[in-house]
């Protein structure tokens, strides 16, 4: 696998969404578009029960956002821009009328634990590392952070951020309520996924929907909120710290 891409297939009926990128799974701007577009057509697809989103590859499920492209951004705008991003793609998953279920291979870092948090259930490998490393850059998961909140709470959501240089284990993220289960094989997770995917697709659809709308109780404000954090991350992507600490990484 070469080059990025964005996939929905269905099979009994399970839509399963894949994204990848050669760079760790990181995702561009371009691909968070597709992302966000195939999520809501699965939402609307009637051959379709449960959603399960994924990634390509092995041991990363997500670097998070483009790095190239943090360094490219010249101006408040176009850093707002390139933040709501993940705020359209996390909104889409709140929004969507029908459950979606993680599947963690492996490393997630960033936007990657916000895609991890912003799913109703996910299952996940001992791989499966989390870390927060927004800080250490000079900016922060400013859009991310009431995904990750609302999952694993104030306490564990700070401990992340401000240790922003650790991976904290997939354990870790099980007893903080990112992850419902770890497995200690791809294979093992994949069989899990399967059959409680499977499972569900057979359950009342207006039942799943409704008892989602209860799981997103609240939240209805966050396509404001998400918009106003990724203005705050675009802002300080320019400052002269943040500058400074992304010329290290060329």
């Amino acid at each position: 696998m070469t080059e990025p891409y964005v996939t929905l297939n269905i099979k009994n009926k399970v839509g399963y969404i894949e994204f990848y990128h050669p760079n760790r799974n990181s995702i561009p701007s371009d691909i968070l578009v597709k992302l966000k577009a195939t999520i809501e057509d699965a939402g609307s697809n009637e051959a379709i029960h449960v959603i399960v989103i994924k990634s390509g590859g092995d041991r990363t499920f997500c670097a998070g956002a483009s790095f190239n492209e943090v360094m490219a951004v010249e101006d408040p705008e176009q850093g707002k821009a390139f933040f709501s991003g993940f705020a359209n793609v996390i909104n889409a998953m709140r929004t969507c009328p029908k459950l979606i279920i993680g599947r963690v291979q492996g490393k997630a870092v960033g936007g990657g634990v916000g895609l991890a948090a912003a799913t109703d259930y996910c299952l996940a490998t001992k791989y499966a590392s989390i870390r927060l490393s927004e800080l250490s850059i000079g900016i922060g998961p400013f859009v991310i952070e009431p995904a990750v909140t609302r999952k694993i709470g104030l306490a564990a959501m700070s401990q992340l951020t401000i240790d922003a240089e650790t991976f904290f284990t997939a354990e870790y993220a099980k007893r903080n309520g990112l992850f419902a289960d770890v497995f200690e094989t791809v294979e093992a997770l994949d069989e899990a996924v399967k059959e409680l995917t499977e499972k569900l697709s057979n359950y009342n659809p207006e039942a799943l929907q409704r008892m989602k709308s209860v799981f997103w109780e609240g939240t209805q404000h966050w396509d404001t909120l998400l918009t106003e954090r990724a203005e705050i991350s675009g802002a300080l992507v320019l400052s002269k710290f943040t500058k400074n600490t992304l010329k290290r990484f060329r």
